[in-house]
């Protein structure tokens, strides 16, 4: 799977840009705040239908502009065509896939599989455990639907417990409380069955991630995850049991704090190298080879999982890397099939040793010119 084709009519910095992608790897190179990154956006938006970062698509309108267009073709077993619109006097997004509305992105989610490798990452080893959350509910949703419909539907359940908390402050009405027995059934259906998933995708994710550690790193550092969930130290086959009986004793914290305590929307995934705690005890260099790790291994797992090559994105990385390291991961970029990347620096692009098959764009306040 290859994007062959991109047009940006008023997306943020860039008026009107064209693009023809070599299947290998193409490097968008120029100076900060010139509108590379923003390429990778619209790579991003035509894969999953949303905009990285932003929650209003109307930040993402050229200025002075009401409206903005993102084109593509996507080549599989046939070619695909991606046509994304927002304008602001409907405010509204539109999505057509080979000339079809698509009326929901959890129809698109996982259609065309993407990683993205960015500096943002960081969070993911050293920010909250929402963030590690959202990097395997990602991986998870991309490789598996029933996942992605489970977690829809999970997040729901928990606005509903939400507002019958906030009535229970009000009213302690009877009517509530039978309300409330029939979502907390619904929570432990369908959050026991996003915990085994979960339990599931890391016995199988960790072998992936210790593989391209040890790619990027020729020491000898073994990573591991551990997965928390409802309680510490839980067995898998007692999920459905401990979650009940945690439903129940925390029955009268929830009412009182109007928040759902128990459930997977809680979990943590801790990170380990040589059995040291990563967050704690990892060093800013390892903490780097760990999100590159768990990038090439998010690649991998889900090229395996669905038979589809990911579209690689690499935001900008390579400026933070030593060359041994750099070398490393543009081998690995060479064999993954088509990859795009950003670089501030064009000396780092020359260092890089790149072939004929790559492609190159200099990007200057929003236009293009081929290299």
């Amino acid at each position: 799977m290859y994007l062959n084709y991109l047009e940006l009519t008023n997306f943020k910095s860039h008026r009107e840009s064209k693009f023809h992608f070599s299947e290998g790897l193409n490097y968008f190179v120029g100076g900060n705040g010139q509108g590379k990154t923003t390429i990778l956006e619209a790579i991003y938006l035509l894969c999953t239908t949303k905009i990285l970062g932003i929650a209003n698509e109307e930040e993402s309108i050229t200025f002075q502009e009401n409206y903005f267009n993102v084109r593509g073709n996507i080549k599989e077993l046939t070619e695909n065509q991606i046509f994304i619109n927002f304008n602001t006097e409907e405010n509204k997004k539109k999505v057509l896939l080979d000339g079809k509305l698509v009326h929901r992105a959890s129809e698109f989610i996982g259609k065309f599989p993407i990683v993205l490798l960015s500096l943002s990452d960081h969070e993911i080893t050293l920010g909250g455990p929402g963030e590690r959350r959202k990097f395997v509910d990602s991986i998870i949703s991309q490789s598996n639907s029933a996942y992605l419909k489970l977690l829809l539907e999970y997040n729901k359940i928990l606005k509903q417990r939400t507002s019958l908390f906030l009535a229970l402050k009000e009213a302690k009405r009877e009517e509530f409380f039978l309300q409330l027995q029939v979502w907390n059934e619904s929570l432990l259906k369908i959050g026991s069955q996003l915990i085994k998933h979960r339990f599931e995708f890391i016995r199988e994710f960790i072998p992936y991630v210790q593989k391209a550690f040890s790619f990027v790193m020729e020491e000898k550092e073994i990573p591991t995850i551990i997965y928390e969930t409802i309680l510490p130290n839980i067995d898998e086959n007692e999920v459905v049991s401990v979650f009940e009986k945690e439903l129940a004793n925390n029955e009268l914290a929830e009412i009182v704090r109007a928040k759902n305590l128990v459930g997977p929307h809680r979990d943590e995934f801790h990170f380990f190298l040589n059995g040291k705690l990563l967050k704690k005890y990892g060093s800013q260099g390892q903490h780097k080879t760990f999100q590159i790790a768990l990038r090439f291994a998010e690649f991998y797992y889900i090229m395996e999982r669905t038979g589809k090559t990911p579209i690689f994105l690499m935001d900008d990385i390579f400026g933070e890397l030593d060359s041994n390291r750099s070398g490393k991961i543009k081998n690995f970029l060479s064999q993954i099939g088509q990859a795009f990347i950003t670089m501030t620096d064009f000396s780092k692009y020359e260092q890089l040793h790149t072939n004929k098959k790559d492609s190159l764009f200099m990007i200057e306040q929003g236009k293009v010119q081929i290299a």
